[in-house]
């Protein structure tokens, strides 16, 4: 089966219903539930841009195993430019949906085509996991398949130490093991698009380290979303219903955040990739160097969402006529700098990449943390704010579509127009600002930007300890020592 189209997508969640719930509701179709569908549409439009022929090739590339085209996030690279092919590829994903869905289809698809070209790092764990990982690596490729993950477990109480603490009543936890499979009970979070995938992940967080009495804690598997006992808990819906005008990312782009709760769970063998393996568990990220290929992706959506903001800033500055006021230029300014900033991490990611041990080329991981610790800490909720402060009173003089079909719409017309827009165009735009950095869904928006790369006090203590800082250390060294030898 090659790339797959937009309806072919949701011909799937049609065919495979699971169990969602959603305000006190049990879903029935997630295609055409209101707090769901606009969702579905946006990944369905995904899908169909590897069918435009102008795009098709940006978009795929052949199956080593079928010569028909997949989608290129699944492509092992093996030299610079193939890491460049994919990263254009996923940009134009990104712009879909204006750097707006973190959980778009490539974020899992790079992370199981970078475990696939390390597939003897699985086999450390048992021999048939190198080649479970590798079978489930090309069945997701050749049928087209929406990823979600849930890499978080729950917590009676949270340790300020880097290891969680898990008990086995909360955290999800082997029960047993059969003949068929692995049984898991227990919840899980936090699966962003988990309601509307084919598919969830479940694997260790890299800064959700497990300690040494967590092997029932321990595993890496991926099973259906209409996998029994498995269910889907979500939250309010950004999605209010109104049109894109009203609300022009909620409207289009709620990917939706569940918990997962796991009833006795059975994870057919073939589907289990480690087990009961704590430092393997742990380290999955670093040594696969996964972790590198999920951070190319974030980052270059990262930017794509910067590019985005930036643009917006600037279409403000031209409505209001504000652009010779310092104030302004230095906002968008710094916005400028920081898009130069996310662009020249990326960029060093490349530059700098290298095969890993396995023979898979691989982006330098350094680059792209900084990136993205800047971006998630202070560079978009700065942005955000910098939105706010050029928006200022028109982010609440705000009419909505209707009002334009009224009789007060000649006074908008008049009242409301600038000397370079139409009052409608400019209530447009700054729907879209309010959207962009003052609605609920753009409060969701900042927070997943923050916590996304997982806790940043706990990232800040692994880089901490794990940094090699002594080439720098030495030259402090030799520089004090250089005193002495005058």
């Amino acid at each position: 089966m090659p790339a797959r189209t937009g309806q072919e997508y949701i011909t799937g969640l049609k065919e495979r219903p699971r169990e969602v719930w959603i305000d006190g509701e049990r879903v029935k179709d997630v295609t055409t539930h209101p707090a769901l569908s606009n969702g579905v549409k946006s990944v369905a439009a995904l899908y169909d841009m590897q069918h435009d022929p102008e795009l098709r090739e940006e978009m795929t590339y052949a199956s080593p195993t079928t010569g028909q085209p997949v989608g290129l996030s699944f492509l092992v690279p093996e030299k610079i430019e193939d890491l460049e092919r994919r990263r254009n590829m996923m940009a134009r994903w990104a712009w879909a949906s204006c750097g707006m869905m973190g959980r778009s289809p490539d974020f899992l698809n790079v992370i199981f085509t970078a475990w696939a070209g390390a597939s003897e790092y699985f086999a450390q764990d048992r021999p048939e996991f190198k080649k479970n990982v590798t079978d489930y690596y090309e069945y997701i490729r050749e049928n087209d398949l929406t990823l979600t993950h849930a890499l978080l477990n729950l917590q009676r109480r949270r340790a300020s130490a880097s290891i969680d603490t898990l008990s086995d009543d909360v955290a999800l936890t082997t029960v047993k093991e059969t003949d068929a499979g692995v049984i898991v009970h227990g919840s899980r979070l936090l699966a962003t698009l988990g309601p509307i995938s084919d598919e969830l992940a479940i694997y260790h967080a890299g800064n959700h380290r497990v300690d040494a009495d967590g092997k029932r804690q321990s595993f890496c598997f991926s099973i259906p979303c209409d996998t029994p006992g498995l269910k889907f808990l979500c939250r309010e819906s950004f999605d209010q219903g109104r049109s894109h005008f009203n609300h022009p990312l909620g409207s289009r782009f709620e990917e939706m955040d569940a918990t997962i709760f796991f009833d006795n769970v059975l994870v057919p063998w073939e589907r289990v990739f480690l087990l009961g393996s704590v430092e393997l568990c742990n380290n999955i990220g670093s040594g696969t160097q996964s972790a590198a290929h999920s951070g190319h992706q974030v980052l270059t959506r990262c930017l794509v969402k910067a590019e985005f903001i930036l643009g917006l800033a600037d279409l403000i500055v031209e409505t209001l006529g504000s652009g010779s006021n310092p104030h302004v230029q230095e906002h968008v300014a710094e916005l400028i700098t920081s898009r130069d900033m996310l662009n020249a991490c990326l960029r060093a990611s490349e530059a700098d990449a290298a095969p890993n041990q396995y023979g898979v080329m691989s982006p330098a991981i350094a680059p792209l943390q900084a990136g993205r610790t800047l971006f998630g800490r202070s560079v978009y909720p700065r942005m955000v704010e910098i939105i706010q402060l050029l928006g200022t009173s028109s982010l609440m003089a705000l009419p909505t579509e209707a009002d334009f079909d009224t009789p007060v719409a000649a006074d908008l017309d008049h009242y409301l127009a600038t000397d370079t827009t139409g009052a409608r165009d400019r209530a447009k735009l700054f729907h879209l600002a309010w959207d962009v950095s003052c609605s609920s869904f753009s409060g969701r928006q900042v927070l997943y930007e923050r916590m996304f790369g997982g806790n940043p006090v706990r990232n800040a203590m692994t880089l901490f300890n794990n940094y090699d800082k002594e080439p720098f250390r030495q030259h402090v060294h030799e520089f004090l020592e250089s005193d002495d030898e005058e």
